[in-house]
């Protein structure tokens, strides 16, 4: 007898499928029940199951079960469907079935899948498996996917898709929306409208909005805009994703060097960059090299040591300077022991309001935003900042050194040292990101071992000279001009 969905669970599956928030529980509750029938051999109720789901709730589901139950799912999707699910599925899940399925089947689904999408599954094939299905795929695919792999990795030339319906200027409206409802279903978004001459150089583009509020009679030069914004095929996919936030479009056309279309970038494969790019910052923030994908918590764990040893690696030899620093004062340390306890405070504060700089620098870089201010005016305000919060930091830190220290002197050590740290650590913050990027190097993996290095060593460096010299030179001077050193810490305070 065939397994029946639970009658809570699918009461669930049909009250979450309609909400985004929900869209977890449509997972957990679709891939609990797939497993659940496949095991049973229940293939008519796995059909029913998967038929109200969003093809992207599906592929994380199958993506959730074991591999051998994988391929099983996926071949009891219609046709249609299976392709679109198949595009949604993580790589190594679309490797995992292209090994499991037929090569009938494979070739089927590599075929059907649109040029862009096909492209980022090549990227993570080997070669040879590459060659093979490229070999295998029909003249007009094979031509357009080998053009794709031809441009630079992430540039607007591997991110576009080459299904875009483009017009004529000498088209009438009533032409054009016959040519849409003609090529609709071969297109990646219909919304958006180009316009090319003989030589496919781009001219003008309309919304299909322009198109059906056109008369009929109208010709397709007189209503649609000249004045075009286009992104070249060299274009780096973080400057696409900036075109298309800054301008609202669903899509931007893409142009080669004699400003002919040859393709567009739609705004969903902008929203996978922009997730794409924000995870390489975060784990670059953290002094983590990304992978190529967001695979970090199924890589294995040479893995994960191979992508945090080398920064670690830097830091650690950072400490060991710094530690060296503390040795070589080591004498106004056994004078004053308790001047070894406030070094944590100090280095702590510095790397913190480092951090905090280069982090609003590195946003305003990959933002552009910083542009308006300049750099050096950005620096600036920084380390204008760092003084101001080293001023603020004195009044808590210097009443608490003076008491624990039982020395106005030791107060006085410790903010001075304080002040002068976070001023320090706000413009090394700031102007390493900065450097960095001039240079051509990532600001966001390079900036944090170094902001750390150089608030750690010269921080430290600072605060035990800083105390040699209150601690030792100082009350020699105030004794010998006759002035009591509380005298001079309570007028200075």
């Amino acid at each position: 007898m065939d397994q029946a969905p639970d009658s809570r669970e699918s009461a669930l599956l049909t009250e979450a499928s309609g909400s985004a928030a929900s869209a977890q529980q449509v997972v957990e509750v679709v891939a609990r029940q797939l497993e659940s029938m496949l095991s049973v051999s229940n293939y008519d109720g796995v059909k029913l199951l998967l038929a109200p789901v969003q093809p992207v709730d599906v592929a994380e589901a199958i993506g959730s079960l074991p591999r051998t139950l994988q391929a099983l799912a996926f071949r009891l999707l219609p046709k249609d469907e299976a392709i679109e699910v198949y595009e949604y599925l993580e790589p190594p899940v679309q490797q995992s079935l292209l090994e499991r399925l037929r090569s009938s089947e494979v070739l089927e689904l590599v075929e059907e899948m649109s040029p862009d999408d096909r492209v980022r599954l090549f990227d993570e094939l080997p070669a040879k498996v590459v060659r093979r299905l490229l070999a295998e795929l029909s003249p007009a695919e094979r031509r357009v996917t080998a053009q794709l792999l031809g441009y630079a990795s992430e540039t607007a030339g591997r991110l576009m898709t080459t299904e875009f319906i483009d017009l004529k200027e000498f088209h009438s409206a009533a032409q054009a929306l016959a040519i849409v409802r003609r090529r609709a279903r071969d297109t990646e978004t219909i919304y958006s409208l180009y316009v090319t001459d003989a030589e496919r150089h781009l001219t003008g583009i309309l919304s299909l909005r322009d198109l059906v509020t056109a008369d009929p009679e109208d010709h397709i030069g007189d209503v649609m805009t000249r004045d075009v914004v286009s992104i070249n095929t060299d274009t780096d996919q973080e400057e696409v994703a900036r075109a298309i936030q800054r301008y609202d479009f669903l899509a931007v056309p893409v142009v080669d060097r004699e400003m002919r279309l040859v393709g567009i970038v739609t705004v969903d494969d902008v929203i996978d960059v922009i997730e794409q790019e924000a995870t390489r910052d975060l784990y670059a923030a953290g002094a983590v090299e990304a992978g190529d994908e967001d695979d970090y918590f199924q890589s294995n764990l040479f893995t994960v040591a191979r992508r945090r040893v080398v920064w670690l690696s830097v830091l650690v030899v950072a400490s060991l300077v710094t530690s060296e620093v503390i040795a070589v004062n080591e004498d106004v340390l056994k004078e004053v022991v308790l001047l070894a306890a406030f070094i944590p405070l100090l280095a702590g504060t510095g790397g913190n309001v480092g951090a905090q700089s280069s982090t609003v620098v590195i946003r305003g870089l990959s933002t552009q935003s910083i542009s308006s201010l300049g750099q050096l005016k950005a620096v600036a305000r920084e380390a204008m900042a760092g003084l101001l919060l080293g001023l603020l930091m004195m009044l808590l830190v210097v009443p608490f050194a003076w008491w624990r220290g039982q020395s106005p002197l030791v107060g006085l050590s410790v903010g001075t040292s304080l002040l002068a740290i976070t001023t320090l650590a706000a413009t090394a913050g700031a102007g390493f990101p900065l450097l960095f990027n001039r240079m051509g190097l990532d600001p966001a993996l390079m900036s944090t071992p170094f902001i750390t290095t150089c608030t750690d060593v010269v921080g430290t460096l600072i605060y035990l000279k800083t105390a040699q010299w209150l601690l030792v030179h100082w009350p020699q001077l105030l004794q010998g001009a006759g002035i009591s050193t509380h005298f001079f810490a309570a007028t200075l305070f």
